[in-house]
């Protein structure tokens, strides 16, 4: 009798958050790749989209490692949930944003890390969120949308999909 080696498979749950983080790293990796060989470069309200991206990926790939059962689940379906509805509305705020007719906005103002330096952290996100200058123009568009439209329509379907995928038992 010999054995055999049949290769395992993946559970459901584990192989759709690592598709999750892949997919938050290939966002993340874009982002990159259009600063720094695009010449784009990201606005605070962009930086704090980024982050929300890094923080939904890093919550796949813990979820992906754990791979709980029972109760576990749930914990990673709603941090899932709750990093993408916060990029998410980050995003609806740079899309709000880049609405405004010009003008509607303060000027600029110093950069993120001198308000990070000197500047208490609530209020640097209170200051960013409300947006400035340089966060309603447009500089990319694909298919018609804007960047902050693309970190809206990836945060929703990466955020529904995770929480699906952890919420759903195992087969």
């Amino acid at each position: 009798m010999s054995a055999t080696l049949a290769p395992q498979r993946l559970p459901a749950r584990r192989l759709a958050n690592l598709a999750g983080f892949a997919l938050c790293t290939g966002l993340i990796g874009y982002a990159l790749y259009s600063q720094w060989y695009m010449g784009l470069e990201p606005c605070p309200l962009c930086i704090f989209q980024r982050i929300g991206i890094a923080l939904l990926g890093l919550v796949f790939l813990a979820a992906a490692l754990h791979n709980p059962s029972g109760w576990g689940r749930y914990g990673y379906a709603l941090a899932i949930g709750l990093a993408a509805l916060a990029t998410l509305l980050v995003a609806a705020r740079h899309i709000y944003v880049q609405s405004l007719p010009p003008g509607a906005l303060p000027s600029c103002g110093a950069p993120l890390a001198v308000l990070l330096k000197f500047t208490p952290l609530w209020e640097v996100v209170r200051k960013v969120l409300t947006g400035s200058g340089e966060c309603s123009v447009v500089n990319w568009r694909f298919l018609g949308l804007t960047m902050p439209m693309w970190v809206l329509l990836w945060a929703l379907g990466l955020g529904a999909g995770g929480v699906i995928a952890n919420l759903r038992p195992a087969r």
